[in-house]
């Protein structure tokens, strides 16, 4: 068996922890991040055949039964992470049609999952449907999109056309666009839901006056994919209240199709 500590899915999500803590997306213990794993994968770092605890996950998700994830614990902080990684961090299994998270590794401190589990496993079996290798669910608190979500209107195809304007890159690295969920309490199988139907169109999910939500095929992919939102919606809000004197136009959002060789969201561009 192979150290856990080394393994190299576990140093990345150390390193996507710190950095986000680093970005200011991340105070207290703000924000979760799950990583799907293969059986291969987890067999070589821990013994599938025996669990540690069997834990109450307070919802069912059928089509992840079996399924591999390493998580981010409740009332953990990010920053911490790098130091207590076996506290703050757990590998499960989910069993029982997705009703018994059954820990193989991790959380040694008697903790458990992210409250935020529900949606994560319900965004994961949504984004699968979509992408087959989506392997990351990831939530965070950017001060800026956040920011955003109090003087913007809620409008998803309004809420995309603003961020795709503030760079140019911006419709190459997110073509499906937002979506966007008034508020909602969070840690429910009610928001879960939710985020998974928002999540069946968009790679982003924002969620108002909270954070966003973010999924991809690894940890880079979905890091830069709220990266680039959130310094969108920084740009956007360093100009709001200002004469705009130039703008980025749907034609040269076109043109940016084109040369990207993305496809806007359908009905998106006048």
């Amino acid at each position: 068996m192979k150290d856990m500590l080394k393994a190299p899915f576990l140093t990345e999500m150390i390193r996507t922890q710190t950095n986000m803590y680093a970005h200011g997306w991340d105070e207290r213990n703000g924000g979760n991040i799950s990583l799907l794993l293969d059986e291969k994968e987890a067999a070589e770092y821990v013994n599938v055949n025996k669990v540690i605890r069997a834990i109450p996950t307070g919802f069912s998700q059928p089509e992840l039964n079996g399924k591999y994830f390493l998580v981010t614990g409740t009332g953990k902080y990010f920053k911490n992470a790098q130091y207590t990684p076996e506290t703050d961090l757990g590998l499960i299994r989910l069993a029982d049609g997705g009703q018994t998270a059954e820990l193989l590794w991790g959380f040694e401190d008697g903790g458990r999952f992210t409250s935020e589990l529900p949606a994560h496993m319900m965004s994961h079996a949504a984004r699968l449907k979509v992408c087959p290798e989506n392997r990351v669910v990831l939530h965070c608190h950017p001060t800026n999109i956040l920011a955003m979500t109090f003087v913007h209107t809620l409008d998803e195809r309004e809420f995309t056309r603003t961020l795709w304007r503030m760079c140019t890159e911006c419709i190459m690295v997110f073509p499906d666009g937002v979506n966007v969920l008034p508020w909602m309490l969070c840690g429910t199988n009610e928001i879960g839901a939710a985020t998974a139907e928002k999540m069946k169109t968009a790679r982003i999910v924002v969620w108002a006056q909270h954070g966003i939500y973010g999924a991809g095929r690894d940890l880079d992919e979905a890091f830069g994919l709220i990266e680039t939102v959130e310094k969108a919606a920084e740009v956007y809000l360093k100009i709001a209240h200002l004469p705009r004197l130039n703008t980025l136009t749907d034609e040269q959002l076109k043109i940016m199709e084109k040369g990207y060789g993305v496809k806007a969201r359908e009905g998106y561009l006048d």
